[in-house]
């Protein structure tokens, strides 16, 4: 595993009410999130990334009222008849 080192102010831990590893955990959670809904990485990687299952990444995501399922428009309308 790769580590990265991100200097932060102390006012973005207190304003979370978080310790730094929950504060990390929660950055590393909410980019898999962005990146996932962005389509830059798949649903069974996104919950990878996080040592997840993919049901527990969906369930994580339905409790944040968050999209669970990504979908193109412009591909679902492609597959849709005329």
């Amino acid at each position: 595993m790769v580590s990265l080192t991100i200097n932060l102010p102390e006012e973005a831990f207190s304003a979370l009410r978080v310790d730094p590893d929950q504060f990390a955990t929660e950055l590393r959670f909410a980019a898999a999130v962005q990146w996932y809904h962005q389509g830059l990485i798949s649903g069974s990687k996104a919950p990878r990334s996080q040592g997840m299952t993919r049901l527990a990444f969906l369930d994580e995501l339905a409790r944040r009222r968050l999209d669970t399922v990504k979908i193109d428009f412009d591909d679902l309308e492609a597959e849709l008849p005329a």
